[in-house]
This record gives structure tokens, sequence and C-alpha cells, in this order.
């Protein structure tokens, strides 16, 4: 492992606040410094704020309820768990992405922008006395919402209701509350909102500013992928910021310094982390995580992760029949790591009872995967 190569892991673990820097912050706090968590319905955004801040469930959805943190479409269109102060940019970002492609499938299949707009309008009108599941909606709603048969059901669009409550979310108009108050479950209902998207020249240039602030020294590439803008629409975000290339990428100015002070630091400093965790999504892959004699045994590796000041040393997942967290270290573990396995496999069986990946994932599905952990592999 090159000094270069472990400088930069261990400063991103720092920038992400996987060196205890972070303890005592607020969700919002933690996630306006290390970056919006992306939510697919699964444990992540929870082990994120865990990892950083020490934050229980408790203290997460108590923020949650609070709207001081929120899962809003974003980048891309993607699902985010944001900060208040980043609500406008998210919505911002997300214009686009995702109701504008589904409302192009759905016409093929015969509904006309008129027939949403008047949907639209009838979801607004059933949401003024409060908050509704889609059953409730659907009833509320009555015959300006319709079925699309099995060719919708096959293209992922049931009904047309759907449709409008994706762009009256991504507009700001209303957005979608956790039945249970829980994160890492996809049961929803609507609630009027109101709040209005950031629109102007400056969106994806704030956008990029913050990616390079949460992930930087990161490429050109790894914004476009988060962005997914064009390479010209990227440029254009990312030339006000004044970037300067390092080992690594591009950082913005103010962090160059810090950054070239940097020391890696001698003690070691576990954390255990979720699938998608800001300390991987930049990346795309653990590639730039493992030191260089753990490449060919990670390769292609997915799952939660165990880091030590950047680098992934190993791999865990939740078994829910024994409530115990299995997990592989590439190296001899010490009493550090013994002690961080043990912290989060307490928090996940006090406050969250699992450890999915992303909403579809299941203890039986996870299987092959703890068995293969337990025999030190990970195919």
């Amino acid at each position: 492992m090159s000094q270069v190569d472990a400088k930069l892991r261990a400063w991103w673990s720092h920038k992400q606040g996987l060196d205890g820097r972070l303890a005592g912050k607020s969700a919002a706090e933690v996630l306006a410094e290390t970056g919006w968590q992306r939510s697919v319905g699964g444990a992540s955004p929870y082990l994120a704020l865990f990892a950083r801040a020490g934050l229980r469930r408790a203290e997460v959805d108590a923020a949650l309820a609070a709207v001081e943190i929120h899962e809003l479409p974003s980048a891309r269109g993607c699902t985010y768990i944001l900060p208040a102060s980043d609500f406008a940019l998210g919505l911002g970002a997300g214009q686009g992405f995702s109701a504008e492609p589904e409302m192009k499938v759905a016409m093929k299949l015969g509904v006309t922008g008129e027939e949403v707009a008047v949907l639209r309008k009838a979801v607004l009108s059933a949401l003024e006395d409060g908050p509704l599941d889609p059953d409730a909606l659907r009833a509320a709603v009555g015959s300006a919402t319709r079925s699309l048969g099995p060719e919708g059901t096959k293209k992922g669009i049931s009904s047309t209701l759907p449709l409008a409550l994706g762009y009256l979310q991504e507009t700001g108009e209303i957005r979608r509350i956790p039945v249970n108050g829980r994160i890492d479950q996809q049961r929803y209902k609507y609630a009027l909102w109101g709040l209005k998207p950031q629109d102007d020249d400056q969106v994806y240039i704030d956008l990029a500013r913050h990616f390079f602030a949460w992930s930087g020294p990161a490429t050109e590439a790894e914004f476009r992928t988060f962005s997914s803008l064009g390479v010209k629409a990227a440029k254009a975000a990312m030339a006000p910021l004044g970037l300067e290339p390092v080992e690594g990428g591009l950082i913005l100015p103010g962090d160059r310094a810090e950054y070239e002070a940097f020391e890696v630091p001698r003690s070691p400093a576990y954390s255990l982390i979720g699938s998608i965790d800001n300390l991987i999504q930049p990346r795309g892959d653990y590639a730039a995580l493992l030191g260089p004699d753990d490449q060919h045994r990670a390769k292609g590796a997915k799952g939660h992760a165990i880091v030590d000041r950047g680098r992934v040393v190993g791999f865990w997942e939740y078994d829910t029949a024994t409530e115990t967290i299995v997990w592989m270290a590439f190296g001899k573990p010490d009493q550090a790591l013994s002690d961080a396995v043990a912290r989060t496999e307490a928090f996940i069986r006090e406050d969250l009872g699992d450890a999915r990946s992303f909403s579809l994932d299941s203890p039986k599905s996870r299987e092959p995967k703890i068995a293969a952990i337990r025999q030190g592999t990970l195919a």
C-alpha cells in the first residue's frame, strides 16, 4: 500500500467523519457535512449516522418526524436522506429525472398529460384534510385515477396514481412520510408540503460544490455519475469552483492546505458501514478502498464493509436467526475491531432488528453470503 493511497483513504474517511470527529452532532449536521445518504429501503442511512455520530434510531426518527431531515428525490432522481438546509437544492437537482421518464412510458400506454394534471389536482384536494396512504388516496380521488392493466404492471406503472404522486413530490407540492416513521422500510403516506425547488443556474454549481466538499479529491467522472450530467454540463458546473488537482483527483481550494498537511492517524479507527455508504458511493465500488494485497480477495465484492482509516479491512452481514453480525477480516482482528463489531451488533439488535442493504434484501436471500463470510470467502 503506497503512502499516497493510504493518505487518500484516510482523508476520505476523515472528511466522512468516520474518525469520531462528529460525535455529538445531530443527524442534520452530519448529513450537511458528509453528504446526502442514499436511501433504498435499507439500513445504510441508520448505519451511517451511527458510525459517524453514534446516533441511535430514536434520535434519527425524531429528526425525520421534525422534518430536520427528509427522504427526497434528488440527484439524478434518486432518493436520498437530506438535511433541511439542502431540501430545495436536492429537489432542484432532481428535476426531470424521474417523473418525466415515467410519463413517457405511460403515454405509450395511452395516458395523457391532461388526465395526469386533473389527477394531480384531485390528489392535492384529497390531502387538504391530512396525510393519506395510497389506498386511501385512491379511494379519495375515485375515477380521476385508473388502472393501466397487465401491460402497465409489466412496465412498473400499475395505475396513473404513481405518476401524479411522482410529479407532486418532484415539484415539492407533497412529501411522503414513512407510515411507521422509519427510514429502512418503504410504506408511505403522503402530505401537502409546498416546498419550492431551487430553480436557477446555480443548482448544479451548488451540487458540484457539495460533492467535492463531501468526496474530494474526486474526479470529474465521479461527479458526472453522481449528478447524471453530461461532460459539457459537468464542466460548466465545476468551473466556478476553482478545483485544484492533487493525487486522486480534484479538490476544493479551501481544502487543499488541510489535505496537504493531513497525516494518516497511527491508531486504528474501525467502522462498520452499509453497502451504499458515502465513503463507497462516489467511487462506485470498493476498489479504491482496498489495499493491494486485498484486491484479489474482494474483487467484485458487494455488501456491508468494515473500514479502518478509509481502507476496507473486512465484510459483514447481520444474521437475524442468531441476532449477531457475521464478519470476516483480511488480517488478524484486534480488540478494537472486535469492540467495533460488538457496538454495531448491539445497535442493530436493539434499534433496527435487521440491516438490509435495500428493500428487497431479506434474511433468506442473505443466507449464501452469510455462509460464505463464515467460511472466510466472499463467493
